[in-house]
């Protein structure tokens, strides 16, 4: 039988009533190198506050920081989640949605209510889309599929050389491609299998970046589940970052105890590999603070057994626990706030905009399900000074939610066009955002 979505939303407020124990602390105290750590809450029933997607009413759209300005830069599209610019400028967007969960309990059934009115859902395998701006004016003058079918859950893209790499859920395949290439026609030839459940595949995204030589990728596997919660044996290989050479098309596990990497990309000064990572959930509105980190070959991040460092997840006890391991977990480097669900990372580079954005770090976020005030649902940016954050966050690119705390967009990807203008994907509002200086 089903359930009605009046009874999930009972249950919802229920849950949130329940839960939410105390007003949470400013968000602000949860972010930086030394964020606040409250006392963890284990939570039987979730703190629920998702945001409904509307979607953007005619004429609105995010509100840009003072000093620059936004405008659409890509629309009529369907969940576009990550970008890739390319050498001639061309803006490939990987457009793929969350599956409902499957089966009938009362897990998947919350499951696929929160995220249907999250609008994340969808049962389509995903597609790349190509868009063109031939005079950099920032109006696309050309948007076509450029992948349409054979994919499955697309996400990550790298070019390299005459291959165009693309990180499906469950495999990383390539595809001969040259930039200028408006279609592709040839079957995907698969690189890697990755970890992938059919029963319940938990964070799904598979983000793929390319190191500096061109002689590796590194792709980013989330978990199955939030703590580890079909046992370990299904979170083999996730909670990772894998290494994949190019020559040899060999892969190895690069760093592991990452809940759900997502945005990668490598700094500037020192050429480090950084990563955002979601953390874990059901631990009380303060708890566990998303992050950005420098990531370390063989290094181990906490999860599931504890985050920041040696702080024990309460809810993982007796022999299930892994003290030896955990005494080597790793303390990320900038917390990116509690729930903020940050997925999107890119440092920039170029010399558009104002000097104090040259090498610091935009990221977007998503926004939260689990706080009982809404955290995220925005893009902000992060200085950096010798390849290290160096100050607080500040906001770029906000409105998102409207005076109902309704989501009209939800950003996700970041990237950085040709010619220095920050680009967001928006998975709710099915668009892609351009944001420049001012005039």
């Amino acid at each position: 039988m089903l359930v009605r979505p009046l009874i999930f939303a009972a249950l919802a407020a229920f849950a949130l009533s329940a839960c939410s124990s105390g007003d949470p602390a400013p968000i602000e105290q949860t972010f930086g190198a030394s964020p606040r750590l409250a006392a963890p809450d284990a939570q039987s029933l979730p703190t629920i506050k998702v945001a409904e997607a509307i979607g953007w009413p005619e004429g609105a759209q995010p509100v840009a920081a003072q000093g620059l300005e936004v405008a659409a830069f890509g629309e009529a599209l369907d969940h576009p989640r990550q970008m890739l610019v390319l050498a001639n400028g061309d803006v490939l967007v990987a457009q793929s949605s969350t599956r409902p969960s499957p089966g009938n309990s009362i897990e998947a059934r919350i499951a696929n209510w929160m995220q249907g009115r999250a609008g994340a859902l969808g049962n389509g395998p995903g597609q790349i889309t190509l868009m063109r701006d031939a005079d950099g004016d920032g109006v696309v003058e050309m948007q076509k599929t450029l992948i349409g079918q054979g994919l499955n859950q697309p996400y990550g893209m790298a070019q390299v050389g005459s291959w165009l790499y693309v990180a499906n859920t469950n495999a990383l395949v390539r595809y001969p491609f040259t930039p200028g290439q408006t279609e592709i026609a040839a079957a995907p030839e698969k690189v890697l299998d990755l970890p992938y459940r059919a029963e319940g595949n938990g964070h799904w995204t598979r983000n793929l970046i390319v190191s500096p030589d061109g002689a590796k990728l590194y792709v980013a596997v989330g978990s199955a589940s939030n703590i580890g919660d079909f046992g370990m044996e299904a979170e083999e290989g996730r909670a990772a970052i894998w290494e994949v050479d190019l020559a040899t098309s060999e892969a190895r596990v690069f760093a592991t105890g990452l809940r759900n990497p997502v945005g990668m990309d490598f700094v500037p000064e020192t050429g480090n590999l950084w990563t955002v990572v979601n953390e874990r959930d059901m631990l009380g509105d303060d708890l566990v603070p998303d992050y950005m980190t420098h990531v370390v070959d063989g290094a181990f991040y906490g999860w599931p057994y504890s985050y920041f460092g040696q702080n024990l997840d309460p809810r993982i006890t007796g022999d299930a626990q892994r003290p030896q391991l955990v005494e080597s977990a790793r303390v990320p480097d900038y917390a990116l706030g509690a729930h903020t669900a940050s997925l999107g990372l890119a440092f920039y580079q170029a010399a558009l905009f104002p000097a104090g954005y040259r090498g610091g770090a935009f990221i977007g976020q998503h926004g939260s399900w689990n706080r009982s005030v809404r955290s995220g649902y925005k893009v902000v940016f992060v200085p950096f000074a010798s390849g290290a954050p160096s100050g607080p966050p500040q906001d770029v690119l906000t409105g998102f939610l409207d005076s109902q705390e309704r989501a009209m967009g939800r950003p996700v990807g970041v990237a950085v066009d040709a010619a220095g203008a920050l680009l967001v994907a928006d998975d709710v509002g099915d668009r892609i955002w351009r944001v420049t200086p001012a005039g």
